[in-house]
Formats: structure tokens, sequence, C-alpha cells
């Protein structure tokens, strides 16, 4: 078994190091809380759900979200409160932006096993990255 790791910095954040700890299931919606940076989310069930991220002003975080089950019925959000995504993914050898959404859209039926995105807040932006195999399998939107 591993342990957890942390390090905080200057300004007092909080990052957990990788661990086997800081990997969870995910099998319904959840809210993320700074306190869970540093974690990566697999996302394993039928039914999407939409994981909310933390305000872009509650300080720096990162996480990361990995397709585990495919998932037939319904999509996984990722969503912020607002429109602050920027970066993009490549999916199917072809880059996706995003510019100023608020939504990322694991798609249903299109994902793939290991699909996965990373984001990351600096205070003031959400910087997004990531890859997917199929065409049209991960999107970004401002809802």
């Amino acid at each position: 078994m591993y342990t957890s790791a942390t390090k905080t910095d200057a300004a007092g954040n909080v990052s957990f190091l990788s661990t086997a700890d800081n990997i969870v299931d995910v099998t319904a919606a959840k809210t993320l809380v700074v306190g869970d940076s540093g974690k990566t989310f697999v996302l394993k069930a039928a039914a999407g759900a939409a994981i909310t991220l933390p305000a872009v002003t509650a300080g720096k975080w990162k996480y990361r979200f990995v397709t585990g089950l495919a998932f037939a019925t319904t999509p996984w959000t990722v969503v912020s409160t607002t429109q602050v995504i920027q970066g993009g993914a490549d999916v199917n050898s072809t880059f996706v932006p995003a510019a100023n959404e608020n939504t990322i859209t694991f798609v249903a039926t299109a994902e793939t096993l290991g699909d996965w995105i990373e984001v990351e807040s600096d205070g003031v932006n959400i910087y997004a990255k990531g890859c997917a195999t199929a065409s049209g399998a991960i999107t970004f939107t401002a809802v």
C-alpha cells in the first residue's frame, strides 16, 4: 500500500503527490474541493454524471479524469461555474480547442477506456489538456 504525500506552496495551497491513495473511482455526481487537488478520478459508471469543479478563485488546484468504464447511456461532464476553461484536447489526432468554456464532456458511446482530461486552476483560469481516441469523444462548451 502506498501512503499519501502532500506539499504546500508559499501561498498555503496544498497539493497531493501521485500515489495509489489518490486514485478515486467515481460512480455518481461529485462536487470537488480544493483538498481533492492532485487526485485522479476514474469515471466508472454506465450512466455518466456531473463533476463540479471548485470556484476558480478558491485557490490553485489540479485534477485528472480518466474513462474507466464504458458509459453507453449518458455522458460524464466536468463543470465550472464560470466560463474560464482554456486549452484543449487531442481527440482522434485532431486538436479540439477550449476558449472561455465551462463544460467538458466525455461523450457517451464515443468514449474509449483511458481517454483523459487534466484540469488545473491558477486562481484566474482553468487550463485543460487531454487525449481521446475516437472522434467526438471529448467536447468543450459554454453552457
